[in-house]
């Protein structure tokens, strides 16, 4: 059968020779990655944070946003999580909507999160907060039912999780959350780029719309990652305000290479970098490329550990295109090009098919 790598590094794997751009070649202890490892079933979660309403009309309007996330984790076969209008979780004893009860129970759930990582039972965690947000110049908050939560909340409670992590903060005044909560292994998207946009926000209904339909998937995979749903979404919103008419009001930025700077649509065409990047690090999108909250049939297929082994050398095979033309000898380069295509190879022939993983 055919699998569907993502097209980041295997489906081009035979034309890296020509082009591709240097990474850092695979570490001795990637053998402990090894697709023939017998595994316990896994699990995904999405936890979604519906805020305060501020008015019936923006209630309608979150709850609508929320309905499609809920709709694309069940297509994905992902367990949601929902806090806030409806919520999933119990309340707690003594609390009621005006007091603190939806920030405690943020917390709760990213604790438990963090067990459940640490056991190996949690292996990839979406957090998606819609509603309003705010900045007084120090510190940026999602607005809660009650009590709001900060983004330095947030870091702290998110630290302790060991698995990949996708944050979209979809609020107003949402770009200091990029800073704060960037980091290594983890994809974070923001409706603005910075805590000055304190308009109301367009750009989550636009992702809603987006992350879990495959007509938006620009690199014809079979499925739309997160990064495209970014990509798509941040397009449309500005869309929004050129047929309004208007001064687009919101910037989204994603970061995805933990140094907080982050990246706007407008830097790729498709999903090709066009622009220059500000700083050394990796461009942005990498790994919010391997993020589908939605997977096609073929990948669904593959077994957890064939896929974080498929992508970590899909991501070694970028870095090494990146590093290129540092490498003064040129033997060095492809000697090291050969050793990441070799085993992309054997990943291929190792790869089991696994219907009931997702």
């Amino acid at each position: 059968m055919k699998y569907a790598f993502t097209s980041w590094g295997c489906l081009t794997v035979l034309l890296v020779l020509a082009w591709c751009p240097v990474c850092h070649a695979v570490e001795d202890d990637e053998s402990e990655v090894n697709p023939d490892q017998s595994e316990q079933p896994v699990e995904r979660l999405v936890v979604i944070v519906r805020g305060a309403s501020g008015t019936d009309q923006y209630g309608e309007l979150f709850d609508s946003w929320s309905g499609r996330w809920v709709k694309a984790a069940a297509d994905g076969n992902v367990k949601v999580l929902r806090i806030g209008p409806r919520n999933d979780m119990f309340r707690l004893p003594g609390t009621s909507e005006a007091a603190d009860a939806d920030r405690q129970l943020i917390e709760m759930a990213l604790r438990d999160a963090a067990s459940q990582a640490r056991s190996k039972r949690l292996t990839e965690l979406w957090i998606v907060l819609i509603g309003h947000g705010t900045f007084d110049g120090r510190s940026a908050r999602f607005n809660l039912r009650g009590n709001d939560v900060s983004a330095e909340e947030l870091k702290k409670w998110l630290d302790p999780i060991a698995c990949p992590i996708a944050i979209a903060n979809c609020s107003s005044a949402s770009g200091p959350f990029l800073k704060t909560l960037a980091g290594q292994n983890r994809v974070v998207m923001t409706a603005t780029k910075t805590g000055a946009e304190i308009n109301f926000a367009r750009f989550g209904e636009f992702l809603s719309e987006a992350v879990g339909d495959s007509k938006f998937d620009l690199d014809k995979d079979g499925q739309t990652s997160v990064f495209e749903a970014f990509l798509s979404a941040s397009r449309r919103t500005l869309a929004f305000y050129d047929d309004e008419g208007r001064l687009a009001t919101e910037h989204a930025l994603l970061d995805d290479n933990a140094d907080g700077l982050g990246v706007r649509a407008d830097f790729f065409r498709g999903v090709r970098l066009v622009k220059k990047v500000q700083g050394s690090a990796t461009v942005d999108g990498r790994l919010a490329h391997q993020f589908h909250l939605v997977r096609s049939d073929s990948e669904r297929q593959l077994s957890p550990a064939s896929r974080r082994l498929r992508d970590h050398l899909e991501q070694a095979v970028i870095q090494l295109r990146d590093r290129k033309s540092s490498i003064e000898d040129e033997d060095a380069y492809y000697t090291q090009l050969e050793a990441l295509l070799v085993q992309l190879a054997k990943a291929y022939e190792a790869a089991k098919p696994v219907s009931d993983f997702r």
